[in-house]
């Protein structure tokens, strides 16, 4: 229902937007834009994403199929089975959901995103079969997909990348505030849900699992942190595609110690990449019109610009308030908040407080609207209950810290 009321938002908000833009300045070509924005939007859910993933979908539902087979699936849930039956006590003990949710965390803290989409459709697709009310999200499935737009991300190898291409000195600058804002994000989301599913977090299991999970992810800061930007990119891009290929090669030689035809696993679970991809079409398409709808009117721009006053009002340091496009547009768009941070980088301006602070918001977070339309549309969910508010809560969180954590670093 909260999805439902923000998409009809996007578009009543952005026509009283235009409305008001042609009768107090005679913009003409205000309703213009926004219709070729639908169709742009349209255009691109289609045929840049939709098209793109057939083929990475195949892809990943073959070699995923392969680790069944070999046991490795199981294998991983039996490990994590005892963590996991406390954040998702819907889903049966060593069930291979678990197993699948387990390698979707582990790509995108590796931020292997082509690996992570297919990992985490496969996941929800598994809780989908443990799903009373199929169409309607689980406890399970808003957990998972909550921890998936907290966005905690290890190794943001493509923010640092493109912070060398905008100039900035020391690229890598960004990357412990990056982590520590993520982690926020991450913790908060974890937090609100299991608040809102009355899961109780204050046992010795998840302490334990949670309590090793920050000792890993601030040892890995600390290790980063004695390094300079070529050896971070070097060795966060070695180690996150010889993980990603060791698991590959493992799956199949665990099939073929098994006698499973390997190529044939292949192909049977590829086939279903194909209607996975179709299926969210339509999904995509809602979302990613709506959110062009509501960008191309200039509600963005009113929306930073009123932030902007109030703040000002309030006696506040407003320094922050130009990144916040970046911000607003993450959740939304993951294309589009990549173009704020870049706009915010131009013309010399990566080692800014801004053009910082823009980098931070975009590692902060995932696209909240865009995993719910892909998730939940590649299973039917039409119900999404308290995911969308919850993920919302996240991103929040994350912003605020970023905010904080960038004033503590750079300002």
């Amino acid at each position: 229902m909260v999805l439902n009321y923000i998409w009809v938002a996007f578009f009543v908000i952005a026509f009283v937007v235009a409305l008001l833009k042609l009768i107090v300045t005679g913009d003409t070509e205000v309703f213009k834009t926004i219709i070729d924005a639908t169709f742009s939007s349209s255009k691109m859910a289609v045929v840049d994403i939709s098209l793109p993933l057939i083929g990475v979908m195949t892809l990943w539902l073959g070699l995923m199929n392969i680790g069944e087979k070999a046991g490795a699936i199981n294998f991983l849930s039996r490990i994590v089975g005892p963590f996991f039956n406390k954040l998702f006590p819907e889903i049966p003990k060593n069930h291979p959901a678990s197993g699948q949710i387990m390698m979707n965390f582990s790509a995108n803290m590796l931020g292997l995103d082509n690996a992570a989409t297919p990992l985490g459709l496969k996941a929800m697709n598994s809780m989908q079969e443990l799903n009373p009310n199929k169409d309607t999200a689980s406890n399970a499935q808003i957990m998972f997909l909550v921890l998936n737009t907290s966005g905690l991300t290890i190794i943001p190898v493509t923010i640092l990348a493109q912070r060398a291409i905008m100039g900035a000195a020391n690229p890598s600058d960004v990357f412990i505030p990056i982590l520590i804002a993520t982690f926020f994000s991450t913790i908060i989301g974890l937090l609100t849900v299991a608040i809102w599913q009355k899961i109780d977090l204050l046992n010795t299991v998840v302490i334990s699992w949670l309590t090793g999970i920050s000792a890993v992810i601030f040892g890995i800061i600390w290790y980063f942190s004695t390094l300079d930007s070529d050896a971070i990119s070097r060795i966060s891009t070695v180690s996150a595609n010889l993980i990603l290929l060791t698991i590959i090669v493992s799956f199949m030689l665990g099939a073929l110690r098994k006698k499973v035809n390997v190529y044939d696993a292949f192909i049977d679970g590829a086939k279903s990449g194909f209607d996975t991809a179709v299926k969210v079409i339509p999904y995509l398409v809602a979302m990613l019109v709506g959110i062009a709808v509501f960008r191309a009117s200039g509600a963005m721009d009113y929306l930073v610009n009123g932030i902007g006053y109030l703040v000002g009002a309030m006696g506040l340091n407003t320094d922050f308030v130009p990144a916040l496009p970046t911000a607003f547009m993450k959740p939304l768009s993951g294309s589009g908040a990549k173009a704020m941070m870049l706009d915010a980088m131009k013309d010399g301006n990566a080692d800014t407080f801004v053009g910082r602070l823009s980098c931070v918001f975009q590692g902060a977070a995932d696209t909240t609207f865009y995993i719910v339309a892909l998730y939940f549309g590649s299973v039917g969910v039409k119900k999404t209950r308290y995911a969308v508010t919850a993920g919302l809560i996240a991103d929040l969180a994350g912003v605020v810290a970023a905010i904080f954590i960038s004033y503590l670093f750079f300002h």
